[in-house]
């Protein structure tokens, strides 16, 4: 389904998305106004997700640098043991 609606632009918007048509990368003003939408949707989607990303690893038990740093240091001492390198 399609919704017509009435904006407002500033002049520099205008000019800019009658650009973006004039170059053919958006066959209409409703085609480069839609993607713009679309890109925002987007990137509330990614923020939200990422926001409900970090409140569950808050919730999560962390390592300390100290057990972050062995941990490491392990992974460090089997990769170089699986090359053959000197440890």
């Amino acid at each position: 389904m399609t919704v017509k609606s009435s904006i407002s632009l500033t002049d520099q918007q205008d000019a800019f998305a009658r650009r973006l048509v004039a170059e053919g990368r958006y066959s209409s003003l409703s085609a480069v106004i839609q993607q713009g939408l679309e890109l925002l949707r987007r990137d509330f989607e990614a923020s939200d997700a990422l926001r409900a990303l970090l409140e569950q690893r808050r919730k999560e038990p962390s390592l300390s640098f100290e057990e972050l740093e062995r941990l490491v240091k392990d992974d460090l001492a089997k990769d170089r043991g699986d090359l053959g390198l000197d440890a």
